[in-house]
């Protein structure tokens, strides 16, 4: 099957086909670091990860780049609330969500810029919107720039609506607009702000607009046409929608293909900290094993609203537990030396469902019965297919990045030796209570099995000899 994907632009699913063969050039919107990061912005992020993962896993070289905001209304505004440097709050919580990326295994991008580091490419950007005649300084003298909407007669088509059905553009007074809806590329230095917060340019002194940023960014490091760019769905306007508008205005062929993630919803409501029914990564992943929470921030498709219940963590950690259960019991089976090495497998039906718009609900149901399959026939003591359903169980967990062997999973830096001594530990009873058995003294092989049973060991037993695993 084609790999194909759901454009927001053209509102269709397209095959995909990269701008170099080979090659694909991904933007996503990073963290505006003026908080805490919530699952909102950590499901984004893993959405696009898993877009990553499947690009590299069908053959294509990705490069990545995924943006910091560090300098905004909103981060100033919470620095001087908090009475600290905004250089400071900013980088605390920018380290706050590569903690939450990192706990999470999500792949490091092939760079991440800040949106301080490239204030000289946004003024070229600026310069070169002004001479266009699609942006102007702001007629109060204020120092602003703006974007003008009118001059550029496809605004509104990414999100499919008409200019004079919009609300104003709420990032800068309007008084220095030409109309109420044009944005601000540029934002003067005002009184009582930071004197940090600034920096000099041909229309004075200030900072940048929000939108400004991304498109100076990408353009640097991916080119002014790329591949594919994507956010929260949250982002289509009015930040996409200004992107587009003055990249394209600038003569940008700019993206290929947009895509957009899905929000979070708490118990069916939109979450909102003023009614408190928000939930952060770090909140999560004290409920919950880091495995466990990818593994439900990433089930739904990327597209759909995720839905978090108080039960959803539970159920998320009984499905991760039947494929670590498998994988256990099958490696103590294929590999009773301890050491594996292996070339992971994927179904045509789990490629098939990955290709379709990364179905990942479709691809974790063939994921699912490969496992149910793989145990029935470690009951059977079919070891041919206990091989199979392993290969491509640990094919299709690598290729979602949710491989329990992973070392990302390990519960700490002691637990592969922990888990060898144990290993070691219950095949030595295992062993002995298969001699009890040989010699038909079945009052010490029961007593054996009860009191593993007791310690939390559940032993399988097949024509081809005993195994065991951890009770659910």
């Amino acid at each position: 099957m084609t790999l194909r994907f759901y454009d927001s632009a053209s509102a269709h699913v397209r095959d995909f086909a990269p701008l170099r063969e080979g090659k694909v050039s991904l933007y996503y919107c990073g963290a505006t670091v003026q908080g805490e990061p919530h699952i909102g912005h950590v499901r984004s992020a893993l959405a696009f990860d898993q877009l990553t993962r499947w690009l590299q896993v069908s053959g294509y070289g990705v490069t990545v780049i995924r943006n910091v905001t560090d300098i905004d209304d909103k981060i100033l505004l919470k620095a001087a609330e908090n009475n600290e440097p905004w250089w400071a709050l900013a980088y605390r919580f920018e380290q706050a969500f590569q903690d939450a990326y990192n706990a999470l295994g999500i792949l490091k991008p092939t760079y991440e810029p800040r949106a301080t580091g490239h204030i000289p490419e946004m003024h070229a950007l600026i310069a070169q919107l002004i001479e266009r005649g699609h942006a102007y300084p702001a007629l109060d003298e204020s120092g602003d720039v703006y974007f003008d909407v009118r001059s550029w007669k496809k605004y509104g088509s990414l999100t499919n609506q008409n200019i004079d059905d919009m609300q104003a553009a709420p990032d800068a007074d309007p008084r220095g607009k030409r109309d109420p809806r044009d944005f601000a590329l540029w934002k003067g230095f005002k009184d009582g702000e930071p004197e940090t917060a600034k920096w000099e340019s041909p229309w004075g002194a200030g900072r940048p607009g929000w939108h400004l940023e991304c498109s100076a960014m990408v353009t640097k490091y991916l080119g002014t046409e790329f591949d594919i760019h994507g956010g929260g769905l949250d982002l289509r306007f009015p930040h996409h929608e200004n992107e587009m508008a003055q990249s394209q205005a600038a003569g940008h062929g700019f993206a290929n293909y947009w895509m957009h993630n899905g929000m979070v919803t708490f118990e069916g409501e939109k979450m909102s900290k003023s009614i408190g029914n928000t939930v952060n990564p770090r909140e999560m992943l004290e409920l919950a094993r880091p495995l466990v929470v990818r593994y439900y921030l990433g089930q739904a498709h990327y597209r759909s609203v995720l839905d978090y219940r108080p039960g959803s963590l539970t159920e998320a950690a009984a499905a991760v537990e039947r494929i670590e259960t498998f994988v256990q019991a099958a490696l103590s089976r294929l590999f009773p030396g301890g050491d594996f090495g292996y070339i992971g497998t994927r179904p045509d039906a789990f490629g098939a469902a990955m290709d379709d718009d990364l179905n990942i609900p479709a691809a974790l149901a063939v994921l699912h019965e490969t496992v149910r399959a793989g145990n029935t026939a470690l009951a059977a003591g079919d070891t041919a297919t206990v091989q199979e359903s392993f290969l491509a169980v640990m094919g299709m967990t690598d290729a979602l990045g949710i491989n329990p062997v992973d070392a990302q999973w390990s519960r700490g830096q002691g637990a592969e030796a922990e888990l060898n001594a144990l290993d070691v530990l219950v095949k030595a009873r295992l062993e002995a209570r298969a001699l009890a058995r040989t010699q038909k003294n079945w009052v010490e092989s029961d007593a054996i099995r009860d009191n593993l049973s007791a310690a939390g060991v559940e032993i399988a037993d097949s024509a081809d000899g005993s195994t065991w695993s951890l009770k659910k």
